[in-house]
């Protein structure tokens, strides 16, 4: 937990009562209160401020303005830093040529942002108090990401970018009110997630309610998507956040990080018990950035910003600038899903700035370099991100080896992915406390408990298993962007295996199929193609919005196993049965308040003026002159009505038990 008693914190203090009150600090209690104002700020901005309702300059203004009243609010004096660094940034760009600007941009924007890390580190070593090198973080990737963006569009030819860079590409200098909104706007100001420049010009003016056009036919069309609504998203992410931020306050007092560095828990467990509580204690600690992140994601959406079209099933996606996939990372089955699906925003910016537009052999080093000087100069930053690559390299050779060995069976499989869900878990725990622990001693000392297990491991795996141990064959070719083909032999060999097995059918005909589609190669995978007679033509591959080919791209895309997928399919069909439930009873419900309604005002009618009949009785007064039925039948029949739909609306709710059990109503 936060030190409520930090003096170095210079935000405001208007709500110590609050923190008090809570047993939370100020600083964070500050944070909630501008992010949970967010929220709502953000749907009232999406309504009133609708691209349809005003022009783009009033959508800047309240955007700048409201970021600016939160930084001061949340860091005081030095929120003058989150005007400077983008100011100097600004002049970099309005006056270097487009040649340079983006190198410009990084020395400075990375001078000015190191040069408070160092500051912070001074005043404030090893504090984990809300100060302002969070925003500027933020927004270095921001100012850097428009400076490359920027070059990409004046310098560099079409043919020469990838498809993300001819997406984000500017061909245009921003303003000066454009750039600062872009930079300090509310929606990402505490804790972004990142939003490219393009993307948010487009949310600004509405662009992004529009489909790509493909051909310059259809240039001259001024089609218009039909904009959703991203309450149910919203919902989703706020809720998540807060019972993540439960999660961490829950547990954070039973595996304080601190205890890591204690002498007494040094020097009196257990080897294993401190691979355990390093393990529990870095899981705790994540649940506070899934609880930022989620949060902001939420902000984001709720604006309007995030949306990038509708999937094959009609619904909407809000993934463009999510930040975090929790479900992805905890149960990811290797150390490379698990990155992919952490801090998305700061994968995508190293990928654009860095990993795409380096040589490819320095391509791994130059990320991880600029990642962990991005971070500030905390020592165990380096040795998390040192020992982090030796883990990927290690998983990487050891999947190779090992990996094809168990997809024999479905039983083998699901046994694999769950020892290396476990695996992930705790190499982990083992890489990432440095980064929380901060300390360069404290983790030396922690690492040489551990006897440098894992190390020893990762380095058997790269030098010595693979020459007694054999690795699965891979195929190469001279692009990147080639499929995997498949022989026909073992599309037949699953499809007879799934026709013996009654009992697994369903899933073992999928799986046969799984094998027809094309799977992206990666770089470094050798070996030769099979002979065209033993390979099938793999199937063409859809269209995809420039939106989605921006924020997925082949190198970082992620092969989520067996369990992680199926837990993530099994959850999001519980949550669409429990959303079907939800509009089904509404439906009805609000129905027969309607009924009830038309009801009332009928009776309230004279019966000279109206009766109520039913169609059959109204039938037959126009055929034979029949009179009307007495008033107390109509009043017997409505009470028959009435009852019935309620009764109907609480049989409805009688499903509730039944759709929270077993995933369906029965």
């Amino acid at each position: 937990m936060l030190d409520p008693d930090n003096m170095n914190y210079s935000g405001s203090r208007t709500f110590n009562w609050l923190a008090d009150l809570s047993g939370l600090s100020v600083d964070l209690v500050n944070f909630l209160i501008c992010q949970i104002s967010a929220i709502f700020l953000a749907s009232l901005y999406r309504s009133v401020l609708h691209p349809s309702k005003v022009s783009s300059n009033v959508r800047h203004i309240v955007a700048l303005s409201i970021g600016l009243v939160f930084g001061y609010f949340c860091f005081g004096p030095q929120a003058i830093h989150i005007a400077g660094l983008p100011s100097a940034c600004y002049v970099a760009i309005r006056t270097q040529s487009p040649k340079v600007v983006q190198r410009t941009v990084m020395v400075v924007a990375m001078a000015y942002l190191l040069t408070i890390h160092v500051l912070r580190q001074i005043y404030d070593d090893g504090s984990c108090s809300l100060d302002i090198t969070g925003p500027l973080m933020i927004i270095t990737q921001k100012v850097t990401s428009l400076a490359f963006s920027i070059h990409d569009g004046f310098v560099r030819q079409t043919k020469d970018l990838t498809k993300a860079q001819q997406y984000h590409a500017v061909n245009k200098l921003p303003s000066a009110l454009e750039y600062f909104s872009y930079v300090l706007n509310f929606q990402g100001l505490m804790a972004g997630p990142l939003v490219f420049y393009k993307d948010y010009i487009d949310f600004i003016e509405g662009y992004n309610l529009r489909p790509a056009v493909n051909t310059s036919a259809d240039k001259g069309k001024s089609q218009v998507v039909l904009e959703p609504s991203p309450v149910k998203t919203v919902v989703k992410k706020v809720i998540g956040s807060f019972i993540c931020a439960f999660i961490f306050m829950k547990f954070v007092q039973l595996y304080p990080i601190k205890n890591l560095k204690d002498d007494d828990f040094v020097d009196n467990t257990t080897v294993l018990y401190k691979i355990w509580y390093a393990m529990m204690a870095t899981t705790t600690t994540r649940f506070k950035y899934y609880h930022a992140w989620l949060l902001a994601d939420a902000i984001a959406n709720n604006s309007g910003l995030g949306f990038t079209g509708y999937d094959k099933d009609g619904n909407a996606n809000w993934d463009l600038i999510s930040n975090i996939n929790v479900f992805g990372f905890e149960f990811a089955t290797n150390i490379r899903d698990a990155i992919n699906n952490w801090n998305c925003g700061t994968n995508r910016w190293l990928r654009t700035i860095v990993y795409e537009r380096v040589p490819k052999k320095y391509g791994t080093i130059l990320t991880f370099a600029l990642s962990a000087v991005w971070h500030g100069f905390y020592p165990g930053y380096y040795l998390t991100f040192a020992t982090g690559a030796l883990m990927v390299t290690s998983a990487r050779m050891a999947r190779r080896m090992f990996r094809h060995r168990f997809q024999q069976t479905r039983m083998t499989r699901m046994f694999y992915d769950i020892l290396t869900c476990l695996t992930t878990r705790i190499v982990m725990g083992y890489t990432t406390f440095p980064f929380v622990l901060l300390e360069f001693m404290g983790s030396i000392q922690l690492y040489l408990k551990f006897y440098l297990c894992l190390h020893i491991v990762a380095l058997t795996t790269i030098y010595v298993l693979p020459k007694f141990i054999r690795g699965e064959r891979r195929s190469t070719h001279p692009t990147h962007n080639v499929s995997k083909i498949v022989a026909p032999s073992k599309v037949e060999d699953a499809l007879r295996e799934a026709r013996n097995d009654q009992e697994c059918k369903s899933n073992q005909l999928e799986e046969a199929r799984q094998l027809l589609k094309p799977i992206q190669l990666m770089p470094d995978e050798t070996n030769a193609l099979p002979q065209r007679d033993e390979i099938i033509k793999p199937p063409q591959l859809p269209i995809v919005a420039p939106a989605r080919e921006a924020i997925s791209v082949p190198h970082d895309q992620c092969e989520m196993d067996q369990l992680s997928s199926k837990l993530m399919e099994k959850i999001e069909a519980e949550t669409k049965n429990i959303e079907e439930f939800i509009d089904k009873t509404v439906t009805e419900t609000v129905t027969g308040i309607v009924e009830f309604k038309k009801d009332l005002m009928r009776d309230s009618i004279p019966s000279g003026l109206r009766k109520r009949t039913s169609l059959a009785s109204t039938m037959s007064d126009v055929v034979a002159g029949a009179t009307c039925k007495p008033q107390t039948e109509e009043g017997s029949a409505f009470l028959k009505k009435e009852i019935e739909v309620i009764n109907a609306v609480v049989q409805q709710a009688n499903v509730l038990p039944a759709v929270l059990s077993n995933g369906h109503a029965k």
